[in-house]
């Protein structure tokens, strides 16, 4: 059981998301954000492992303007050697990775366009990782989409588009359900179609209208992971009091966290703890979980490539 979060800590002073506006690209200030982002990932990555904070979700934004058409040269070349570094890093520590690409990469929309689109941020993300040299057990998940009328068919799309995609890809993607469109039932579904693995988000599932527990959907969940996809993840976050519907609070209820991972027992899984205090929450859990067995203990990581 490793436990992480998402993208930004407050702590380490810098940002691994830092861009510019498109219309003032140059090649020199492209170079330059970059090497500003991954500065800051590897000050994120040490503070991470420094604290047992053993798994993380990178920023999407970590190569500025990946999948335009503005970003002609070959950024995979320039950057190898610094990402065969972080990867080092990664490992030696035994941590895990994620990714997430932001809510346009819908690959069941019926505009071809955007599904292009997608597939373009997902070879971007594909591409981090395997410059990271990291195994299947690091993922980009993504949404199922939209329903546009009929849910059966945007499941079908899904899985049509997604037997289309290229190996890099479909070896590091995973599903998750979401609080208002796919239950995890429905993501069931998916992966009937599919055998993709299904992270199990907690928060959503409370969200949306459904007949079993939270364990059930867990348990529905974990059976969708093989071994070769590592333990199931899952996505942790309260809602924010007093705020729509769907918003994340400062931090998560952590009487109502240990609840659930308390109810899961003996099942094991990775926590993405989704909160807008960040390393602060994570450190917390941490804490929360070290006398729990399936807690992971630093350790070190063996490189399958």
């Amino acid at each position: 059981m490793k436990v992480g979060y998402v993208g930004i800590n407050h702590t380490v002073g810098c940002t691994a998301s830092s861009t510019f506006r498109l219309k003032s690209y140059s090649l020199e200030r492209f170079i330059a954000a970059v090497n500003n982002n991954l500065d800051c990932l590897e000050k994120t990555l040490l503070f991470n492992a420094n604290n047992d904070i053993l798994f993380f979700r990178i920023t999407s934004d970590l190569i500025p303007f990946a999948s335009h058409e503005v970003l002609t040269v070959n950024w995979r070349e320039i950057f190898r050697e610094r990402f065969r570094s972080l990867g080092k890093l990664i490992l030696d520590n035994a941590m895990r990775i994620s990714m997430h690409p932001g809510q346009f990469t819908v690959l069941n929309s019926p505009d071809s366009s955007i599904v292009r689109q997608s597939i373009k941020e997902l070879e971007y993300h594909a591409n981090v990782l395997d410059l990271l040299r990291l195994d299947d057990t690091a993922k980009i998940q993504v949404h199922v989409g939209g329903i546009y009328g009929d849910k059966r068919a945007g499941i079908k799309k899904f899985a049509s588009v997604y037997r289309s995609l290229p190996q890099n890809i479909t070896r590091r993607l995973a599903i998750e359900n979401d609080g208002r469109r796919y239950s995890a039932e429905d993501c069931m579904k998916v992966y009937a179609e599919t055998g993709i693995p299904v992270i199990f988000d907690v928060f959503h599932h409370e969200a949306f209208t459904h007949s079993i527990s939270a364990k059930e959907g867990f348990l529905l969940c974990f059976g969708t992971w093989q071994k070769r996809d590592g333990i199931p993840m899952i996505d942790y976050s309260t809602q924010k009091a007093g705020a729509v519907p769907g918003k994340h609070a400062e931090h998560i209820d952590f009487t109502k966290f240990l609840e659930f991972i308390n109810t899961i027992k003996p099942y094991n899984c990775d926590i993405m703890i989704e909160a807008k205090s960040k390393e602060k929450d994570a450190l917390r859990a941490v804490e929360l979980l070290r006398g729990d067995p399936r807690f992971a203990a630093p350790a070190k990581a063996e490189n399958h490539f």
